[in-house]
C-alpha cells in the first residue's frame, strides 16, 4: 500500500518514514527540494521523492493518483507572520489535490486544543484541521502538546534553560500546565491509527500520564540531570520580554520564540485517554521520556531535529539556488595547503562547527556569533545534530549545509547569520591539496564596507582554520 508523507524533512516526518518502512508501507515523500532530502542507498527501493510545494497549485500535479493514505505534517508558524493564512491555503491545496485519488484516510498532527481562547499558533491548528475534514476521504486528528525527544524544539529549549541558568528569574506561563508526550509515543500513536477505523472521521488528544506546569517540567529536567537549578516567577514580564528572554537564552529563533510564548499562556491538557485503549498505546512518564531521550543523544542517535529545518534559519529557499557558488562581483578569500593524511582532513572538516568549533580563534567566533545575535540572526546556538556526520540541509551554527559529498572530499555552507549580502564557505580536496575559499557578494556600499571591515580578522580565522585542518 501506497503512503503520501508531507512533511517528510520535518522532525516528525523523518522519525515516522522508517517506522513506515519496516511496516512493508511503499511510501511516497512530499519534499520542497529534493536535494535536501538524503536517503540512505538501503531504503532507496522502498520510497519515492517527489517535489510539491502545496502552495504552489502547479506543483500538486506530481501526487500519484494510487495513494492510499496521507500523513500531514506540515507546519509553518515561525517561517512568516501570516503563516496562518499559509497554512490555511496549503491545507485546501492538499485536500483538492488528493480528490480525485484512491485515498481512504489522512491523519493530522496537531495541536492540543481545549480552550475557547486560542493562541494564533493553535487557532490556525484548527482552521487547518475543520479544512481537511472538508474531505472525501476520513480524517484522524491526532492533537499532541509538548513533544519531548532528541533534537524537538521542545527538548532543546528547556535543556539549553535548565544548563545554563543556575537560576532564572521567569514570566508567570511558567505555571501554566500541560501534558508532554515522548516522540517515541507520537509515532506510535500516528503508526497505529493508520487504516485503523475506529480512528475515522474523529479526534483525539495524546499525552503522557503526567500534568506539569512548565515550571516543573524545568525542575524536573534538573532532577534527572543531577542539577539544582532556582525558579523564581515575575508577574511582569511582557511577552514580548518572554520573547526576548527565550530568544537570547535557547537555540530557538525570535518568531518562533513569539509564537511558543503566545501558546505557554495556554493549558496544553487531555481530555481523555480514549485514544490508548483504541491503538493499544500506553505512553511513558516524563522522567521515563527523559531518559530515554538522554540515551539517545549520549549514543549519537539522533534521527532529526528542528534546527536542521529551514524554518530555523534566516531563509526560506531551495538549497539548489545556491550550490553553485558566484564569481562576479564577489570578494573572495582563497586559501591552498597541502594535505598530508586526507582521511583526517575530511573528519577535521565533517566535524567542523558545534561543540568542535571552528579549530582557531575561537573566542572571535564566538564574538562574531553574539553580535549576530544581538541583531536577530540565528548566532552560534543552533549548533549540529550529528558530531561528524553532515548531510545537506542541515544547520551548522550559522551556516546552512548546501553540498556534503565526503567522496568527492566537498562541503558547501551557506550563511545565514544577518549580513549586508551574502556569503559561502567552501572547503574542497583535489588530491593532496585543500581548498578554502570564502565567498562574499555584497548588496550596495554597505556590503562593501562589511567586507574591507572584517578584511583583518580573514588573516587571522581563515588562516588558522586551515591550518589547523590540515593538520
Amino acid at each position: 500500500m501506497k503512503i503520501l508523507l508531507t512533511g517528510a524533512t520535518g522532525y516528525i516526518g523523518k522519525r515516522l518514514l522508517p517506522a513506515l518502512i519496516e511496516k512493508g508501507y511503499t511510501v511516497i515523500c512530499c519534499v520542497r527540494d529534493r536535494n535536501r532530502f538524503y536517503v540512505p542507498s538501503s531504503i532507496q527501493a522502498l520510497i519515492e521523492v517527489i517535489e510539491v510545494d502545496f502552495l504552489k497549485k502547479e506543483t500538486l500535479i506530481n501526487i500519484p493518483q494510487d495513494i492510499d493514505a496521507a500523513y500531514y505534517l506540515m507546519h509553518s508558524m515561525s517561517t512568516t507572520s501570516n503563516y496562518q493564512e499559509l497554512e490555511e491555503r496549503a491545507a485546501k491545496n492538499f485536500r483538492e489535490a488528493v480528490k480525485k485519488s484512491a485515498i481512504k484516510q489522512v491523519i493530522y498532527l496537531s495541536g492540543i486544543i481545549n480552550e475557547t481562547t486560542l493562541s494564533k499558533h493553535l487557532t490556525s491548528r484548527k482552521i487547518v484541521e475543520e479544512t481537511l475534514a472538508q474531505g472525501t476521504y476520513h480524517l484522524t486528528t491526532l492533537r499532541a502538546g509538548i513533544i519531548i525527544g532528541s533534537g524537538s524544539a521542545s527538548f532543546e529549549i528547556i535543556r539549553d534553560l535548565v544548563e545554563k541558568l543556575p537560576v532564572m528569574v521567569a514570566p508567570k506561563w511558567l505555571h501554566t500546565k500541560c501534558q508532554p508526550i515522548g516522540i517515541r509515543d507520537v509515532i506510535d500513536f500516528l503508526m497505529k491509527s493508520l487504516f485503523h477505523k475506529e480512528t475515522y472521521d474523529k479526534n483525539f488528544d495524546i499525552g503522557g500520564p503526567d500534568i506539569l506546569t512548565y515550571k516543573q517540567m524545568l525542575l524536573g529536567f534538573a532532577k534527572a540531570r543531577g542539577l539544582q537549578r532556582k525558579i523564581f516567577i515575575v508577574p511582569v514580564m511582557t511577552p514580548r520580554l518572554s520573547s526576548y528572554w527565550l530568544y537570547f537564552v535557547t537555540s530557538t529563533s525570535y518568531k518562533l520564540a513569539i509564537a511558543l510564548v503566545n501558546s505557554m499562556k495556554v493549558e496544553v491538557i487531555c481530555r481523555n485517554h480514549n485514544i490508548n485503549k483504541i491503538v493499544g498505546v500506553v505512553p511513558a512518564d516524563y522522567q521515563t521520556t527523559l531518559s530515554r531521550t538522554f540515551r539517545k543523544i549520549e549514543a549519537n542517535q539522533i534521527i532529526s531535529s528542528w534546527k536542521d529545518s529551514l524554518i530555523s534559519g534566516r531563509f526560506n529557499f531551495k538549497l539548489s539556488d545556491f550550490v553553485k557558488v558566484p564569481t562576479y562581483g564577489c570578494f573572495t578569500d582563497k586559501r591552498v595547503r597541502k594535505v598530508k593524511n586526507k582521511s583526517n582532513c575530511l573528519g577535521r572538516i565533517w566535524s567542523i562547527g558545534g561543540d568542535k568549533g571552528w579549530y582557531y580563534a575561537t573566542r572571535l567566533w564566538k564574538i562574531r556569533g553574539f553580535l549576530d545575535k544581538c541583531v536577530g540572526g540565528v548566532g552560534l546556538r543552533r549548533g549540529r545534530t550529528q558530531p561528524d556526520q553532515v548531510t545537506m540541509g542541515d544547520a551548522i551554527d550559522f551556516w546552512r549545509v548546501l553540498y556534503a559529498n565526503k567522496d568527492e572530499g566537498r562541503l558547501l555552507l551557506f550563511a545565514e547569520m544577518k549580513l549586508p549580502g551574502e556569503a559561502w564557505l567552501e572547503f574542497k580536496i583535489e588530491e593532496d591539496t585543500l581548498y578554502q575559499t570564502a565567498t562574499f557578494r555584497p548588496k550596495g556600499v554597505l556590503g562593501r564596507l562589511y567586507w574591507y571591515s572584517v578584511l583583518p580578522f580573514h588573516e587571522i580565522v581563515f588562516k588558522g582554520m586551515i591550518n589547523k585542518l590540515v593538520e
